[in-house]
């Protein structure tokens, strides 16, 4: 079967360089309509300009597909905005939405300054959603969609002196999560890829194993993700050098207290193993179904 994306319209925010400038690449290829979206900033998220973006699209357009550019900065909501307005001024539709614009202002929390809060999460969180809410908007209209959202194995198993970049990274998983089911009825999916790749932003930290881990390894798995042919939703994948692997929120069985028995902290203690023991866990896909789990328990006389 062959993937192809000819009649829908692909938005890539952070696309004039690294991963998606080859995620935008690869959807030309396979026949969308790509808009290019990158503002043209430094790795720390200064500056500005045209070049990363309209390189793209001249790539693009040179090899017989379909592109613009769209210049707007993600971290406002006229930004956000923007990008989705570009795509229906061009191609008059929104299929797919790959978040991938980030910056990193990388320091420990003891070093932190407020800015560089600010700046990391208007870019990779408040971005996400100032490019998914009009987009969503489009595609519950024509009742399709597809949103791949950038995290990161800083965000959600942790990394030394990234507690900016994790937070907001963490906080793509959720975002994702409550879009798969507030999109479910209009054939929408929301997917997470957590991609290590050799960039300009990762070099410096990736050392000799940039090497092999090379951007193109990642695009295989957010094309799958972005396809019609993909009916997963809710779901989150590492991508790494050429492994995919699906990562997940696991929930154990835990310990019951016992109807009407409030416990004490040291009754925590006493049981901490079992609340511990990952015989047995399940993988919820929504509040309800933690709770649904709960009933047979708390049922009981």
């Amino acid at each position: 079967m062959s993937l192809e994306f000819g009649d829908q319209t692909v938005i890539v925010t952070g696309a004039g360089g690294g991963l998606g400038r080859q995620y935008a690449l690869e959807f030309a290829r396979r026949g969308a309509a790509v808009v290019v979206n990158d503002a043209g900033g430094s790795v720390a998220g200064a500056g500005g300009s045209d070049v990363p973006a309209s390189r793209v699209v001249e790539e693009i357009v040179a090899n017989g597909g379909r592109a613009v550019a769209s210049l707007d900065s993600i971290a406002t909501p006229e930004g956000g905005a923007a990008v989705v307005d570009a795509a229906i001024a061009a191609f008059g539709r929104v299929d797919v939405v790959v978040h991938n614009a980030g910056i990193l202002r990388d320091k420990s929390l003891v070093k932190l300054d407020w800015a560089d809060l600010d700046a990391v999460l208007d870019v990779h969180l408040r971005g996400a959603f100032y490019v998914s809410k009009p987009a969503f908007i489009h595609m519950k209209d024509s009742k399709y969609g597809r949103f791949v959202f950038t995290s990161s194995n800083a965000g959600v198993f942790g990394n030394f002196g990234q507690s900016n970049y994790g937070a907001a990274k963490a906080g793509l998983v959720g975002l994702s999560n409550v879009l798969a089911i507030e999109g479910a009825k209009s054939g929408i999916t929301s997917n997470v890829i957590m991609p290590v790749a050799r960039t300009r932003m990762t070099e410096d930290l990736l050392g000799h194993f940039a090497d092999q881990v090379a951007p193109e390894l990642v695009t295989p798995m957010v094309v799958f993700l972005a396809s019609a042919a993909c009916e997963l939703t809710h779901e989150c994948f590492s991508a790494v050098g050429g492994r995919y692997a699906r990562v997940f929120t696991g929930l154990t069985q835990g310990w019951y207290a016992g109807k009407g028995v409030v416990p004490s902290a040291e009754d925590i203690l006493v049981h901490l193993d079992e609340i511990e023991n990952r015989d047995g866990y399940t993988v919820p896909l929504s509040t309800a179904d933690e709770l649904t789990a709960l009933l047979p328990l708390l049922a009981q006389e």
